[in-house]
């Protein structure tokens, strides 16, 4: 049976220089440890890593090349419809017979997302487009279409 001890060591200690550790130096650095940080996990420390980190080695999965991740820079079609009057002053869309043109292509992104409301026509142009920003385009009178890259 293990029982607490009631003081601590340190109190019991006092008027010997070395505590109960032997040797002036041997409880002061990093050597009574088995090294500083992480060093030893793969030698003695192996039982640690065995019940405390059992993931800690070793590889899963794998990483694919970052030329063939595709990156998608997406914006709702609401803010599209709050900001069509500002681009259309900017020069980054047109209006024509009374539809807004934008081409998001041109404005950095590559795919819009059915967030929000659409008030008004819009002309989308863009290489990816969610089901529900098409439905919600269409249903203002508006039309998307779909050209790549």
């Amino acid at each position: 049976m293990i029982t607490k001890r009631k003081e601590k060591k340190s109190r019991k200690m006092r008027g010997s220089r070395v505590c109960g550790w032997g040797r002036t130096g041997q409880h002061r650095k990093h050597g009574g440890k088995g090294g500083r940080r992480g060093s030893g996990l793969h030698k003695h420390k192996w039982s640690y890593i065995v019940k405390y980190m059992p993931d800690y080695f070793g590889k899963e999965g794998f990483t694919r090349p970052k030329c063939l991740l595709k990156v998608v820079r997406a914006v709702n079609v609401g803010t599209l419809c709050e900001m069509a009057d500002k681009l259309v002053e900017a020069g980054l869309a047109r209006i024509e017979n009374g539809v807004y043109v934008i081409d998001v292509r041109a404005l950095g992104y590559n795919k819009v997302l059915g967030g929000g409301k659409v008030t008004r026509p819009l002309q989308v142009i863009a290489p990816m487009v969610a089901e529900r920003a098409k439905e919600k385009v269409e249903g203002a009178g508006g039309k998307v279409v779909i050209e790549a890259l």
